[in-house]
Order: C-alpha cells, then sequence, then structure tokens
C-alpha cells in the first residue's frame, strides 16, 4: 500500500508561518515560544484538526500528559474522516495515557489507531 501524500497543513499563509515559527523553537527547545505560535494560529484556524494535533503533540513532549490527551481527542473531533490523522491522535493519546500509568486505556487507544490504519 502506497501512503497517501502528505496534505498541507493549512491553506493560510499566516497559519503555515506561525507553525514554522513553532517547529523551529521546538527544535529549539523554545518550548513556551512554540505554544504561543500554535495558539494564534488555532485563534485563526479553530476547526483545523492538524493544528490540535501539533499542539498536543507539544504537549505529550513538555510531559503534560493529560492536556496532551485531550488536545489529541479535540483534534479528532474535527478530523471526520481522515483516518491517518485519526489514527495518529490515538497514538498520542495512548502514549499519554501510558505515560500516566494507564495501561489499559493506553491499549484501548492504540487498538483504536490500529483499526483506523487498516
Amino acid at each position: 500500500m502506497v501512503p497517501a501524500p502528505e496534505r498541507p497543513l493549512s491553506d493560510n499563509s499566516a497559519v503555515i508561518s506561525l507553525v514554522g515559527t513553532a517547529r523551529a523553537d521546538i527544535a529549539g527547545g523554545r518550548f513556551d515560544a512554540a505554544v504561543a505560535s500554535l495558539e494564534r494560529a488555532l485563534r485563526i484556524e479553530p476547526n483545523n484538526p492538524a493544528l490540535w494535533q501539533e499542539l498536543a503533540k507539544l504537549r505529550l513532549q513538555q510531559g503534560q500528559y493529560q492536556q496532551a490527551e485531550g488536545l489529541a481527542a479535540r483534534s479528532n473531533g474535527w478530523a471526520g474522516n481522515d483516518k491517518s490523522l485519526r489514527a495518529e491522535n490515538w497514538r498520542i493519546i495512548g502514549q499519554a495515557r501510558l505515560k500516566r500509568g494507564d495501561y489499559p486505556g493506553a491499549q484501548s487507544a492504540f487498538d483504536k489507531a490500529a483499526e483506523l490504519a487498516n
């Protein structure tokens, strides 16, 4: 199976710029600045599931597991039929639950991710 080409995060140049800035800040260890950029992008496009996922990944990296799980769930709420985005969100949720010690919840999330990947 050939993976689908990655769709652009947004058609809005301001959003694309903010995400680029956030990613550069993450690479530089400036997590608070990255959060601020992603939150600005979300004010422009609050229904963009990819932005919610970006923020969820960042919160997971920061060790804010409950917030990461909530943001990934919110992303799923906007993801519609995008199975790959939803599967990645379930993997984020699974990782967050694993880090919090919720092993059955983590397994359930990983199982949902696997279902969507098929």
